[in-house]
């Protein structure tokens, strides 16, 4: 699962770590926090310039709306439940399928936020007791520092409603590809709380290491069982996670202070 996540990285240096030729300065997006479903976000991805006579695919930093919306979508009103696609069946999901042999993208992000439910509200839970869980966020970001490069799908939608030359006849959109989060510990572990990903979420968004940038980008790809080979997860000890605060539950609130690491879980969250 993937439904909150940080990228606060310029556009100039996401175009020198992802080797990108081609970006429109007017396409800026504020560094955001706390980016939501239906919200701008930055994509790498390969293709033609459009009205180009050089037909060459091009690598391009873009700004989509994250939430897919098919092609042969009636309207884009399913787009907030398009967030994520699972590794394990998008190539067989009709939303999904196409984009996938054709339009694969990454969504370079700071780090994922996944929430989990403390022990003692989720004992409450079971028992049927009426007290509502309260779950404790964590950050999980690469443990180097660097970006964390997600796999994603995009994928365009005409708006008929709309002239062609209207600016929204058409949209961008993307999703992020998930997979099982990693059983094995932490590169770097909280002295309290979750030992490995696992422990927080069971699934997870999945992290392309820059070794299969490439493939992943390159559009004339579309053997399917050499890209599903693109989809294994990571090996094990990447990636830190560490509790922040509850604001971050709030999609309104955004800002550098929602990273801030806890020293554990917060009160009446404890994992």
């Amino acid at each position: 699962m993937c439904g909150r996540y940080a990228a606060s990285r310029r556009p100039e240096d996401l175009a020198g770590l992802f080797e990108v030729e081609k970006w429109e300065p007017e396409e800026t997006l504020e560094p955001d926090w706390n980016v939501a479903p239906t919200k701008e976000v930055y994509a790498i991805l390969e293709r033609p310039l459009k009205d180009a006579a050089d037909r060459r695919p091009v690598r391009q930093l873009r700004a989509l709306k994250w939430g897919l919306v098919p092609s042969w979508a009636k309207s884009p009103e399913g787009a907030a439940r398009m967030i994520n696609a699972r590794a394990e069946t998008l190539h067989e999901k009709p939303s999904f399928r196409k984009a996938f042999l054709a339009r694969r993208c990454i969504l370079p992000a700071d780090g994922y936020y996944e929430w989990v439910t403390g022990s003692d509200e989720r004992d409450l839970e079971v028992a049927g007791k009426k007290k509502r869980p309260r779950k404790q966020p964590y950050f999980v970001t690469p443990a180097d520092g660097s970006v964390m490069a997600m796999a994603g799908l995009y994928e365009f939608w005409r708006d008929r409603t709309l002239p062609d030359e209207h600016p929204l006849a058409w949209w961008v959109t993307c999703s992020v590809i998930t997979t099982e989060a990693a059983a094995g510990p932490l590169g770097v572990a909280p002295a309290e709380g979750p030992q490995s990903l696992s422990d927080i979420h069971p699934r997870m968004p999945l992290m392309l290491t820059p070794d299969r940038w490439d493939a992943w980008l390159d559009p004339s790809r579309t053997e399917e069982e050499a890209l599903r080979g693109l989809l294994e997860p990571p090996e094990g000890g990447l990636m830190r996670a560490y509790a922040v605060g509850t604001a971050v539950s709030n999609v309104r609130n955004n800002g550098p202070e929602l990273l801030k690491e806890l020293e554990g879980p917060e009160e009446g969250t404890l994992f």
